[in-house]
Formats: C-alpha cells, sequence, structure tokens
C-alpha cells in the first residue's frame, strides 16, 4: 500500500461505505513543531478557494492552459514552435506541466479518482495525461518540454499509488525508460529529450519523477539515481562567499554563472534529502541561504516564475529538514500566500505560464499541513 493510500486509508476506516469524503490526514508526532490548528484551518480555507477555481478552469479534456517557455534571466520565454492559450483551448490541448501540477494540487487536499470532494476532476486529469503518452514513452502536449514531462511523470507515480490500474502502470513505466535513455554522459537532463547539455533545474525535476516512480514499485535503475545524484554534490559550490550552495550549470555555457539562485539551491537540497543525504555540513549552508533569501523573493519577485518554482521546491527542503527553520519559513510563506490571494481565489503569475501554474503550486504548499501528496511525508 503506497504512503498517499495508507494516510487516506487511516482516516477512512471508520466511515460507513457511502461516505465519500475524506478528512483530514492525521497529524505527525512532530506537527506542532511547525503548525498550529489555527494557522492550518487558514491555510485550508484559502488552498479550498483556489481549488474552486482551478476546477473552473480545466477543460472538457481534462487540462489547464498555459503558456510554454521557459526562463531567460528574469523574464519567461515563450517558444516559438509551442501553442499558445487560445490556440491550445481551441484545439481542445493544454499545458501538460500545468495540468500535472493542478492535479497534485487536488491530491494535496485529499481526492483521488474514486474518492473525495474532487475524484471527478482527477480522473479527467489522468485521462488527459495518460493521453498525451507518445510512442516512445514521452510526455508532452502543445509544445511543452522535459520539465512538463518530468511534473506528468511525478503526477502518475503519485496516482499509482492510490489507484494502480494498468493504463496507468503502462503510461507510467514507458515515462520513466524515456527519462533513464535520456539521461545523458554527464548524469543529467536539459529541455529537450536526448540532450547532449544538462543544467541542475531539470535535472532535479527528473530526479524527483524517479525517486517517486521507485518508492511506488516502478523499475529504476539505480544506477541512474546515483549518476544524478553524482552531479548533483559536483555542483557544489567549493569556496569562496557562496561555498556550499550549488551552480545552475557546471557544463557548457553558462557553466559557473549561477551559484546563489534560490530556486537552484532549494532544488538541489531537495533532491539531497529525498536521497536521504542528512549532513549537516551539506545543508546547512543552503537552509541557511534560504531562509535569508525568502523576504527579497517575496519584494523582489512576488507573483513570479521564480516564487512559485522555488518555493515548491523550498517547501519539499524545509519540510524534509524541520525544526524551527520550517516553522518560520512555512510561518511567513503561508501568510503571504493567503495576503496574496485574489477575490475570485486565484493567484497570479505575472511571469511564467500564467495563474493555473500559480495557483496549483499555491494550493500545494498551503495543503503541506495534510501531508497527503508523498512529497510532504518523512
Amino acid at each position: 500500500m503506497s504512503l498517499l493510500v495508507a494516510a487516506i486509508a487511516a482516516t477512512t476506516a471508520l466511515l460507513p461505505p457511502q461516505e465519500p469524503a475524506i478528512q483530514a490526514a492525521p497529524a505527525p508526532a512532530d506537527a506542532e513543531a511547525w503548525f498550529d490548528k489555527d494557522a492550518a484551518a487558514r491555510c485550508t480555507k484559502a488552498a479550498d478557494r483556489g481549488l474552486q477555481w482551478l476546477k473552473r478552469q480545466q477543460s472538457a479534456v481534462g487540462c489547464w492552459l498555459g503558456y510554454v517557455g521557459h526562463k531567460i534571466g528574469d523574464d519567461y520565454e515563450l517558444l516559438a514552435q509551442a501553442l499558445p492559450p487560445d490556440a491550445q483551448a481551441a484545439l481542445g490541448r493544454g499545458h501538460l506541466g500545468v495540468t500535472a501540477l493542478c492535479g497534485m494540487a487536488f491530491l494535496a487536499g485529499g481526492s483521488l479518482p474514486d474518492r473525495g470532494p474532487h475524484a471527478d476532476i482527477v480522473q479527467r486529469t489522468i485521462a488527459y495525461v495518460q493521453g498525451t503518452a507518445q510512442e516512445n514513452g514521452y510526455l508532452s502536449d502543445a509544445g511543452t518540454r522535459m520539465y512538463s514531462h518530468a511534473f506528468a511523470t511525478l503526477f502518475l507515480a503519485e496516482v499509482y499509488g492510490a489507484d494502480a490500474t494498468a493504463k496507468t502502470k503502462d503510461a507510467l513505466e514507458r515515462a520513466v525508460n524515456l527519462i533513464v535513455d535520456c539521461q545523458n554522459d554527464l548524469g543529467g537532463w536539459r529541455y529537450n529529450p536526448f540532450d547532449s547539455e544538462l543544467d541542475l533545474s531539470v535535472t532535479v525535476c527528473q530526479l524527483q519523477a524517479l525517486r517517486a516512480a521507485r518508492n511506488i514499485g516502478i523499475r529504476v535503475p539505480t544506477g541512474t539515481i546515483d549518476k544524478a545524484l553524482a552531479y548533483v554534490r559536483a555542483s557544489r559550490v567549493p569556496r569562496g562567499p557562496y561555498a556550499g550552495l550549488y551552480y545552475y550549470k557546471i557544463h557548457g555555457r553558462g557553466q559557473f554563472e549561477k551559484p546563489a539562485d534560490y530556486a537552484i539551491n532549494a532544488a538541489a537540497l531537495t533532491a539531497l534529502r529525498s536521497a536521504g543525504v542528512h549532513d549537516d555540513d551539506l545543508t546547512d549552508p543552503v537552509l541557511t541561504f534560504l531562509e535569508a533569501e525568502y523576504p527579497r523573493l517575496q519584494d523582489w519577485y512576488g507573483g513570479h516564475y521564480f516564487y512559485w518554482y522555488g518555493n515548491y521546491y523550498a517547501a519539499q527542503a524545509f519540510y524534509q529538514s524541520g525544526g524551527p527553520r520550517l516553522r518560520r519559513w512555512f510561518a511567513r510563506l503561508s501568510a503571504d500566500l493567503i495576503a496574496s490571494q485574489e477575490a475570485d481565489g486565484r493567484w497570479r503569475n505575472r511571469t511564467g505560464p500564467g495563474d493555473a501554474f500559480a495557483t496549483a503550486v499555491a494550493c500545494v504548499l498551503l495543503q503541506m499541513p495534510k501531508q497527503y501528496l508523498p512529497i510532504f511525508q518523512r
């Protein structure tokens, strides 16, 4: 039984068979060390409003729309060959990565394909994601690339852990095999399948998908994960004012140019923590940096792609570390998210894939205390 199923089953075992509601997951032993009941209730209320907005935005085919592109400096550059949101809507297509994150937001609230307040939303999301699978296992729609493939693979892994159907297993196994086959000789991945270049951001995204799949019984070669983790470790800044932090790239164009990026360092630490690395000498410099950097990120990049993507990984890094840092960081983050929510329930993404992306990430973060998602379970 998967962690996700076990957590939900523990709370629903005493419910009558006809009752579809899912109560809150039981709090972990150290819950009071980082959130209190009043704070959790405020987070849940805001997340529920966000989920209602997302529900209204889901298309008939089960997807959400978004701008397909990638970050360049402080901007988000759209891909010329990708379909913009209006064309996606007209053709019944969508942004795969945004859709996977939206699906995770509903899972984080306790909904599954066969139970919960939004079971129908989850069902349509699964059908859409499975339908994007190409013959070689690549998950893509409207021009999305390896980032979206990784998030879609992660979503399928979380779904399969709770609803192990043959169709989900087939799509998941082929998606995993595509990631494994695409790993280059240096141990990582880049924007496109079989790319000879690599960066830490895309690499950690693939690594998280592989580990999630492996955790629920999908075969992933140990050598693939070991090679990727070796690349993460090699990306650590060895000396100087940024010693202990992580470079965005250590090979190819732009190598050693970004040693103090919030999102990259959060992603690197998340990868190490999920691999069982808890050496204080390796983790403390990053946690100290992330905690100190968050106010600047909020002031300069609130609503920006950097803010949402960076905090998606920072949440996992702080959660796995626990303790007073997690309490301080989550208290500040949740207060900022609640304060920035729009009247209609959404959150804004002023530079990036769009408001569905921002709202999905915000809902995932605010529902951390529920601990339904395996990424927020120890």
